[in-house]
């Protein structure tokens, strides 16, 4: 199981690699232009210390023409290309980027919400955010730099060796050691601390949005000093593995400056015997000497680029996780050929159903029966725990099950679920959750989303319904904002506007789990008595999720959770 389980996760994270990186199409223009300006940056020099050292001689200028030329070719060029390079090397990650998002929001949409239970939101939102752009860094940092590099030390080196052999060789073996020891040296000094920044820069985002969450409970226990410093340990863990990076690359360059040092001293040692026999002119040897300067402000991209490849993969290998193989079989899937909705209204039937949660390993609830047909209004009580909720993502179709789970119409079709795209089930089955989520917009965009052709009237109507229509005239109608996840709301209110929500969905079906959880005893008759008269005005069926008191005209059954 652990082998199966961890060739999934390669899969997923060789995959998550390969849509990061963008197609040749796009990738070739900017590794051409990118080898372009680095040899140009190279031929520049080599070009100038050449002219510098010929015109100390004082020659006629005539012999210095194409080398100013040269010069001024080169300088442009490099500037030239290198802009270029960027345009069009970042245009390409962008894109490979943008098409990474769209897979991963493809994997996740079929897994959410409650295939992705395992995760953290901060971590989460993590991996979604901060690990998805540092996999732009493959082609720009990983794969561009790494081409080019070998390319123009390659070319670098055939170069030399048509001027001076043993030159060439001295420039290969510092290059050589330069890649391979800088490789090895810079893993062994940040190796460790590059892998281990994505997951402690996830578990700061995590401290600090559980933080900002659920602080009005770490106010009310007296729990702000430790949530604190959770937060300021995560915060040193993160900047302690970023400065061992940072030394990691510091070291390197370092090392680059040595071995740029050992290249030009043994350039120096191959070439001036060479100048002493009358082989090597001096113009000549001072571009021996001087030509690996440039060679190496190129070459030292590669120890970082390995570097950079270590975060690059397990940014990737996160990111894989969150999308790992296949749908969870407790996430239910649309078939390949899926059946139509029955016509008219409908008459949802539970017979016998069993649901476990994704990666349990015993059932949440068992052998549940009950029918709701159109104008009903089931209660569905229980103690907290016994499953209550978990009914009501069964009825959405953001958990499968086992037993029998239909929907019939006036048309005489039953059709069980599973036949049914889990998208047209949640057209015709609404949920209004015990959190409702606002989004930090106006009341009418948080009412238009579910319906954007609705008009004034219509959002006012629903409105109405469940009690609300004094309370929104008083702030100033329906432009007025909700804040940030509600804040300038109470937990009523949000139930009620969450409520006018799904009536304006127009849902046949609805469920409301537990509408008075975040309302005190005073408003919770009213507020239900409002939910259910709204509910129930169009002939909706309505299961009513709660395990507190409620007046009995609502209800026309009742269903109990063990």
């Amino acid at each position: 199981m652990k082998n199966t389980t961890t060739g999934s996760l390669e899969r997923s994270t060789v995959e998550v690699l390969r849509l990061a990186q963008p197609t040749l199409r796009l990738f070739l223009p900017g590794l051409a232009l990118g080898i372009l300006a680095s040899g140009s940056a190279v031929a520049l020099l080599a070009t100038a210390a050449w002219l510098i050292t010929k015109a100390a001689e004082q020659p006629p200028i005539l012999f210095l023409g194409f080398a100013i030329v040269g010069v001024r070719a080169f300088a442009l060029g490099r500037a030239f290309f290198r802009y270029l390079e960027r345009l069009v090397s970042h245009n390409a990650a962008f894109v490979g980027l943008s098409r990474l998002r769209v897979g991963i929001l493809d994997r996740l949409i079929p897994r959410a919400p409650d295939g992705l239970g395992r995760t953290g939101r901060g971590d989460l939102l993590t991996r979604l955010v901060s690990d998805v752009d540092q996999l732009q860094d493959l082609p720009l940092r990983v794969v561009q730099p790494l081409a080019t590099s070998l390319v123009v030390a390659l070319a670098s080196v055939i170069g030399l060796w048509l001027v001076l052999p043993q030159a060439a060789l001295v420039l290969a073996a510092t290059l050589v050691l330069a890649a391979v020891g800088g490789t090895l040296l810079h893993g062994a000094l940040a190796g460790n601390s590059e892998r281990a920044v994505a997951p402690l820069r996830a578990a700061l985002a995590d401290a600090v949005l559980d933080y900002t969450m659920r602080l009005d409970v770490l106010i009310a226990f007296d729990a702000i000093q430790a949530a604190k410093e959770r937060i300021r340990a995560a915060d040193a863990r993160l900047r302690g593995a970023r400065l061992r990076v940072s030394l990691g690359a510091g070291v390197i360059s370092a090392l680059m400056v040595v071995l740029i040092g050992a290249a030009m001293f043994g350039g120096v040692l191959t070439g001036a015997p060479a100048v002493s026999a009358g082989l090597l002119a001096g113009p000549t040897f001072a571009l021996i000497v001087l030509v690996p300067l440039a060679i190496f402000e190129v070459f030292a991209m590669v120890p970082l680029a390995a570097g950079a490849w270590r975060q690059v993969r397990t940014s990737a290998t996160r990111v894989g996780d969150v999308v790992e193989g296949d749908v969870p079989t407790e996430i239910p899937v649309a078939p390949e050929v899926p059946c139509a909705l029955p016509d008219g209204d409908l008459v949802l039937e539970l017979s016998g159903v069993a649901v476990r949660w994704p990666g349990a390993s015993s059932p949440a609830i068992s052998d549940v029966s009950f029918i709701l047909k159109p104008g009903d209004c089931l209660l569905l009580t229980g103690e907290s725990g016994t499953g209550k909720t978990t009914i009501a993502h069964v009825l959405a179709r953001f958990l499968d099950h086992t037993g029998s789970y239909t929907l019939s119409g006036a048309d005489g079709r039953r059709v069980d679920v599973r036949d049914l795209n889990p998208d047209d089930v949640r057209r015709v089955v609404g949920l209004c959750e015990q959190s409702p989520h606002l989004f930090d917009q106006s009341i009418r965009h948080n009412l238009s989303f579910a319906n954007d052709q609705a008009s004034e009237e219509q959002l006012l109507g629903v409105l109405s319904a469940v009690g609300l229509a004094s309370w929104v005239e008083e702030r100033g109608g329906l432009d007025a904002s909700v804040g940030e996840r509600g804040s300038l709301v109470s937990g009523g209110q949000a139930q009620r506007i969450a409520l006018a929500r799904a009536l304006l969905a127009d849902f046949p079906i609805l469920i409301l789990d537990e509408p008075t959880a975040h309302v005190d005893n005073a408003q919770a008759d009213a507020l239900m008595a409002d939910l259910l008269t709204g509910a129930a005005a169009a002939n909706r069926a309505v299961l009513l999720i709660s395990h507190t008191r409620v007046d009995s005209r609502f209800i026309t059954g009742s269903v109990q959770l063990n």
